[in-house]
């Protein structure tokens, strides 16, 4: 019954009009022999006519088979697999027992002994087992990367890892994949640990997470992989390389560090002093309009004017802010530290924002060459940081175009960070912006 449904399976997963193909090409294949051996008798025994007939007879159906059943069955045939380039590399254990095969051989020779010859025949055939199982073991092999959509700086996230056995018949055994360094490449490989599958069963698939962690921004690429097994002694790793380009694209790190700390209160206490709203502070006095509440009227105020006066109040959850990154490096610094300093900048930014976006606020980002709209900042916070991932220093702009342009929304609240020295910024912008120099996140 088990062989039964065995092969019921294989049949309902088998292509088959390859089968079918298979057969028939089998059959004709056994008609041409059956008329070659008929050729050969009917020469032995004088009927050269007969002879020559079946002769002919059979070089047709064979040549049918070659042309149209052939191609179809090698249409169909995996022979991918034993086209696969295997890395070799004989382990200590195989070196050790290559010395105990010599070791052998030389006894076996000196003695004339048959049981060494049959014991060193029996070592040799372990040392051909070992490759071809490995061999299986490899071939049918494929292997697929899945990375998270969103990956920060310095925070460990989950990669999943699968390993598809597409051998029908034999399963396969301890493989690891394990990344291919690559020396033209700035970042590490993405895999620096290898993952490890001690069984992967025949058509199936294994899947793993993995805890992968990115020390930097910035566009991760890896080219390939490689698939190694040690199976089944050891004596010989072999290793396929699976070419899969893979990318990651890393945000900066939103974690608040030292340098969010020390510049979050005043930017705070700024924001709250410019944003009017029901809060408690008082942020200005108007003209009293028929919808205000008599609560609100300041009479004092009203009794020196002449009028009615209506305070209006600092308001928290009201924040609208243009968050601005000045790339731009300072004139005469060194290259190395304008790096530095950018590098903390784009960090700063991206704490920022992620402030921003757990606050609720409308936010606008803007920088050399991008901006993005006045809107709430869960529509933008990802744009912002798949721009940050990638962002570069731009070379000095004595037009100051970026900022100058900063003018034009006086009554959203600015937060700055630029490379420009204090005493720099245009008065008509220091007015409801605060500003983070560089020069002084770099101290």
């Amino acid at each position: 019954m088990k062989l039964a449904s065995t092969a019921a399976q294989l049949w309902g997963k088998a292509d088959r009009s390859a089968v079918r193909a298979f057969f028939l090409s089998i059959a004709a294949l056994a008609i041409a022999l059956l008329l070659a051996i008929y050729s050969g008798t009917a020469a032995e025994l004088g009927h050269l006519a007969m002879a020559i007939t079946s002769a002919l007879g059979a070089l047709l159906v064979a040549a049918w088979v070659a042309v149209t059943l052939v191609p179809v069955l090698a249409k169909r045939t995996p022979l991918r697999w034993i086209g696969y380039k295997m890395e070799y590399r004989v382990t200590r254990e195989g070196w050790i027992y290559v010395l105990g095969i010599f070791l052998v051989a030389v006894a076996a020779l000196n003695t004339g002994n048959n049981l060494l010859f049959l014991i060193l025949a029996s070592l040799i055939a372990i040392i051909l087992m070992s490759g071809v199982l490995s061999s299986i073991t490899l071939s049918g092999v494929e292997m697929r990367l899945q990375l998270p959509e969103h990956i920060f700086a310095g925070q460990p996230v989950r990669t999943l890892v699968e390993v598809h056995n597409e051998k029908l018949t034999l399963p396969s055994f301890s493989l690891r994949v394990e990344a291919v360094r690559q020396k033209t490449s700035a970042h590490a490989a993405m895999l620096e640990t290898p993952v490890y599958f001690p069984y992967i069963p025949k058509h199936d698939r294994v899947q793993q997470h993995v805890p992968v962690t990115f020390p930097r921004r910035g566009i991760y690429s890896q080219e390939a992989f490689r698939i190694v097994t040690r199976f089944p002694f050891g004596f010989l790793q072999k290793a396929r390389r699976i070419d899969l380009k893979s990318e990651a694209l890393v945000y900066p790190s939103v974690e608040p560090k030292q340098d969010f700390f020390e510049v979050l209160p005043g930017m705070q206490g700024a924001l709250e002093s410019l944003a009017k709203g029901r809060g408690q502070d008082l942020y200005a006095l108007r003209d009293y309009q028929p919808r205000d509440s008599s609560r609100h009227v300041h009479w004092k105020a009203s009794a020196r004017l002449g009028s009615l006066m209506v305070r209006e109040f600092t308001r928290e959850d009201d924040c609208r802010v243009i968050l601005v990154l000045d790339p731009h490096t300072s004139p005469g610094l060194a290259a190395k530290e304008a790096d530095v300093r950018f590098e903390r900048a784009v960090t700063m930014c991206a704490a920022l924002a992620w402030h921003f976006f757990e606050r609720n606020a409308i936010l606008q980002f803007r920088t050399a060459g991008f901006e993005t709209p006045l809107v709430e900042a869960e529509e933008i916070i990802f744009d912002t940081l798949r721009h940050l991932a990638t962002a570069k220093p731009c070379p000095p702009d004595p037009k100051r175009a970026l900022l100058s342009g900063l003018a034009s929304s006086p009554e959203i609240f600015r937060v700055i960070v630029t490379s420009e020295s204090r005493g720099t910024i245009p008065s008509s912008i220091w007015n409801h912006s605060w500003v983070i120099f560089l020069e002084d996140l770099a101290s």
